[in-house]
């Protein structure tokens, strides 16, 4: 055996001698490096491996990839000290110290063992028990554990969320007490309505929610309060992986979703594809009263949805600098709801209404979406081009049948087109360890057309019922923009700053046609602008326990087309709802301050914040009488612009284990803001049934409004399988411009089991609103002095099953998140 040794070393010495006195090898000066990537746990070959060569100064060489077999050999390198980083996405990076030199030109690394970093694991099969909250430079980031993965739908799964609120009854989401926030999914703004896309998403699909309060220069600028990110789990490992979800609710109708998430990934290409669905029926009623004329408003409704949502992409990387990743979405949706709406007068029958509603509304979008992104030799280094086309259509034909009332039966047709392109250049560049640059340029291209029309009836100025006109609507805007963002980092500090320069084009106009002389009215606006949005934040973090947030930034919020189209967007006996078409943006000044401390022994962590918002040129309700019929108490419900106003709160988040079983989730937010609108008014002693025109009086109302929120979520682990949840949420007495809402409180229970081999199924059952307390009452005195309700279906039961197939271990594209932003419609009944 000794001599076999013997052998072998003067054999290895031998051909070591022998490459070392290569005259060729010597003259160049020059060596290679070659080896073979293996997955550490699986031992299979990992291919398109970045093998990258840097000098000790850090700066890179040359470098190259692993072929399918997990084999590399870079040649011609430069004799000397270099640093070989091997990288890979998923993985923990490995690097090596090699010296290239006289009796070492050819470096053989052998088998390289990559291991799997935390945040590369499986985004889909692992989900954590417990949900968390983790503050960020720029961001809130909402890890969804399975407690929270059990509510349902996007829509339900809110309610849990710090600083968020969802309208039960429209589903307009609110943050921060503000409705003017912006909803995207992985970085972009769905064509499909946020109230529709909520309810369409099933929970278990969501991986983070993003709350990004006070964006930096990078983002669009609109949003006042904000915008709310969904990030969706990305199935996109080695091999075909896939889930499946399904869900069940119910009270008085049946609710169902389900999704199907498949990926499959091999070699140079990733595809990728999911559906998913939301079909239900939902009943809701209410009721309004008006002590003056001794009159009441009564609703009911029930609303049937069918949603069926597909998309199907493919990533190419041609080699290891450049990437194309193209997909399609598309979105079809049928939703109907037939309602009745009664207002009694007791004092006078003759005022009476009663109708029937009904609507059959057909929807379809389609989103279209290229990306090419370009790495270059230095780390970091890239430029990404992406361009997003999305179209919108809608019929949506409204069925009005008078039982009681001055009114004959009639119909209104509503038929809708959007089309917006979103072109994005962006440029990237690690300037060193501690600073970096990012540039970028975008287009924003957007125009819709709706078409309206009647067979009914108006009131006209004068009093009198003459037919309904048609409206047709088309409003263009375009919008350029370039942003700068420069970070900094040093010792325990670390800064941004940056701004972004928009010009805005906006062409708008409506011709309303007389359907009995065809004479047109042609209303028209436009407006063309240029701002600047600057932005700023500074971190301070002493320890690794505490941490300090300074931000600022400066926003718009830019009227939705439900704000500004002059079409009735939706009436009642009572109300009619319309937009203003020469509207104008709001800008906001946005200033917040943060901390956040980790606790001792990895117990949890607690983040406290105030902000303050200065608003100018502010978007608010108007209410009017409806000069056309002043006595039956009819109200113009649309929007306007106001003076400078101001908003400023406080928030506190916390989550805190104090047993191993026991995890709590919790979060307190106070709001305050000084709301300005229109609301008219009959002048005092004047009887609403004996009012003229010459009786309203119009005022500009004010309310300060202090509101705030509690929630608190409870986990219990029995074991591995099995674990309990119980939610609490409180909210505060607020005001608005209309009415003072009462407090409202509500309790969720559930439970969650794991089964089959690695926990791949979940079931899960979930009771809300245990005391069937979730209503939202009012009283107001604007126009007129009226006190209602309104309940819906929040008394339900939850069942779900979640199932994870397929297995792998790399991830591929990750996707850019990029927000495209506008405001939402007017929408809400009151």
């Amino acid at each position: 055996m000794k001599k076999l040794l013997f052998m072998c070393l003067l054999l290895v010495t031998s051909i070591t001698q022998a490459h070392s006195t290569d005259p060729k090898k010597n003259s160049d000066k020059t060596g290679s490096i070659s080896g073979i990537v293996l997955d550490a746990e699986l031992k299979q070959p990992l291919p398109y491996v970045n093998i990258i060569v840097k000098n000790i100064a850090g700066e890179t060489l040359t470098g190259g990839i692993t072929l399918e077999d997990g084999s590399f050999e870079i040649e011609k390198i430069e004799e000397g000290d270099i640093i070989v980083s091997i990288q890979y996405i998923g993985y923990k990076t490995i690097s090596k110290n090699i010296n290239i030199s006289k009796g070492n030109y050819k470096v053989n690394l052998g088998n390289i063992l990559l291991e799997e970093a935390a945040e590369g694991l499986d985004e889909v099969t692992i989900v954590a028990e417990v949900s968390t909250i983790q503050q960020k430079v720029d961001r809130k980031v909402i890890t969804i554990g399975k407690d929270l993965a059990a509510s349902g739908t996007a829509s339900e799964l809110m309610v849990g969320i710090p600083s968020v609120n969802v309208d039960a009854q429209t589903g307009d989401i609110s943050l921060r007490g503000n409705s003017n926030v912006r909803v995207m999914v992985d970085g972009k703004l769905s064509n499909i309505p946020t109230a529709q896309l909520l309810k369409q998403i099933p929970s278990t699909a969501i991986k983070s929610i993003e709350l990004i309060t006070n964006p930096s220069a990078k983002y669009n600028p609109e949003g006042m309060s904000g915008i709310i990110n969904i990030i969706l789990h990305k199935n996109t490992m080695v091999g075909f992986n896939g889930s499946f979800n399904i869900g069940l609710s119910h009270e008085i109708e049946a609710k169902f979703n389900s999704a199907l998430n498949m990926n499959y990934r091999n070699g140079k290409f990733n595809f990728f594809g999911n559906y998913s669905n939301n079909i239900s029926k939902n009943r809701n009623r209410g009721l309004i009263s008006r002590p003056e004329n001794n009159s009441e408003q009564f609703f009911k409704f029930l609303d049937k949805r069918e949603n069926h949502q597909y998309k199907v992409g493919v990533d190419f990387y041609l080699n290891d600098k450049n990437t194309i990743s193209v997909f399609t979405n598309q979105n079809t949706s049928e939703n109907s709801t037939v309602g009745r709406t009664s207002a009694i007068f007791y004092d006078d029958t003759t005022f009476n209404q009663d109708q029937i509603f009904s609507n059959i509304g057909d929807n379809n979008s389609s989103q279209y979406n290229f990306d090419y992104k370009l790495d270059f030799a230095k780390e970091g280094e890239n430029i990404e081009l992406e361009i997003d086309h999305n179209i919108y259509e809608s019929e949506n034909p409204v069925f009005f049948n008078q039982i009681a009332g001055p009114l004959n039966d009639y119909t209104d047709f509503n038929e809708a087109e959007n089309e917006s392109t979103t072109v994005n250049l962006d440029y990237v560049n690690p300037l060193s360890e501690t600073t970096k640059l990012e540039l970028g340029l975008q287009a924003r291209l957007f125009n819709t057309n709706i078409l309206y029309s009647s067979t009914g009836e108006s009131y006209n100025n004068m009093g009198d019922l003459t037919p309904t006109p048609s409206t047709d609507f088309d409003y263009t805007r375009d919008i350029y923009s370039a942003y700068a963002n420069f970070s900094k980092s040093f010792d325990k500090w670390t800064y941004q700053v940056g701004a972004r320069l928009e010009n805005v084009n906006v062409d708008a106009i409506a011709l309303q046609t007389d359907v009995v002389t065809d004479d047109i009215t042609e209303i028209a606006f436009n407006s063309d602008y240029f701002q600047v949005y600057p932005s700023l934040f500074i971190t301070y973090t002493p320890s690794d326990k505490n941490s300090y947030q300074l931000s600022y930034s400066r926003r718009v919020d830019r009227p939705g087309i439900g704000q500004v189209n002059p079409i009735k967007e939706w009436s009642s006996p009572l109300i009619s709802s319309y937009g203003k078409q020469d509207l104008e943006p709001q800008f906001t000044n946005s200033l917040e301050v943060n901390y956040t401390r980790n606790l001792n022994n990895n117990k949890g962590s607690i983040t406290g914040g105030v902000f303050y918002r200065a608003i100018s040129d502010e978007i608010n309700r108007a209410l009017f009488i409806d000069r056309s019929d002043v006595t039956s108490g009819r109200i113009i419900l649309t929007h306007d612009n106001f003076d400078n106003t101001s908003a400023y709160g406080v928030e506190v988040s916390a989550n805190y284990r104090p047993k191993k079983w026991w995890s709590i989730n919790g979060s307190f937010d106070f709001y305050s803001q000084s709301q300005k609108g229109i609301a008219e008014n009959i002048r005092d002693g004047v009887l609403i049934e004996n009012a003229t025109i010459a009786d309203i009086e119009t005022n500009v109302s004010e309310v300060d409004n202090a509101a705030y929120n509690f929630r608190m979520f409870n986990n219990f682990s029995v074991n591995k399988k099995l674990a309990f949840t119980a939610f609490g949420f409180y909210r505060g007495k607020n005001k608005t411009l209309q009415f003072d809402v009462k407090p409202m409180y509500f309790v969720n229970l559930g439970m969650r089991y794991s089964f089959l081999e690695d926990n791949r199924a979940t079931f899960g059952f979930n009771y809300n609103d245990v005391f069937d307390t979730m209503k939202f009452g009012f009283t107001g005195t604007r126009p007129f002095v009226q006190n209602g309700e309104f309940n819906w279906e929040s008394n339900t039961w939850n069942v779900s099953l979640n199932y994870r197939f397929g297995g792998g271990k790399y991830r591929a594209k990750s996707r850019k998140n990029r927000d495209d932003n506008t405001k939402s419609d007017g929408g809400g009944f009151i």
